[in-house]
């Protein structure tokens, strides 16, 4: 997922990290040029650390990291939605995250077992998401997929 984001972050860009936990990813999307990092986790003890890696990396007034259950209560959209987590969550929040991915942007997922990529892939067609391109490394998959221009 990090190494995808080298190739998907453009400066100025709004992002978000779903299911941050040490704020790894919200933090590199910052330091690759996305003006504005909305990192949600459901764990609060995560969000204090990713709050105080920002600081760390001085990107605290780039990446905002907020307790939730991954975008319930979000009103925002994002040009990325980044998802590092579970297989069987990003399955379930897929059609959510179309709804918060602004049209013509990518949601990059990882964190899937290769044995369910399929699954995955099939799970962000059937959200509405485009151009799904997988990419495996060993045991693990990663997709980035894009919102079609004339979704809403």
């Amino acid at each position: 997922c990090a190494r995808w984001l080298e190739e998907l972050v453009r400066p100025g860009m709004k992002a978000m990290d779903l299911g941050t936990g040490t704020g790894i990813l919200a933090i590199a999307a910052a330091l690759l040029g996305a003006k504005d990092v909305l990192a949600t986790d459901i764990d609060p003890v995560a969000v204090r650390v990713a709050r105080e890696n920002a600081r760390i990396n001085r990107v605290d007034g780039i990446v905002r990291a907020v307790e939730a259950d991954v975008l319930a209560g979000i009103g925002e959209t994002a040009d990325l939605v980044i998802a590092n987590i579970i297989t069987d969550v990003i399955l379930l929040i897929a059609p959510a995250v179309f709804r918060h991915a602004r049209p013509g942007r990518v949601f990059l997922c990882s964190g899937i077992s290769s044995d369910r990529a399929a699954e995955v892939a099939a799970a962000l067609r059937a959200a509405g998401f485009e151009g799904v391109e997988g990419r495996v490394l060993g045991e693990w998959a990663a997709f980035a997929s894009k919102k079609p221009c004339a979704a809403s």
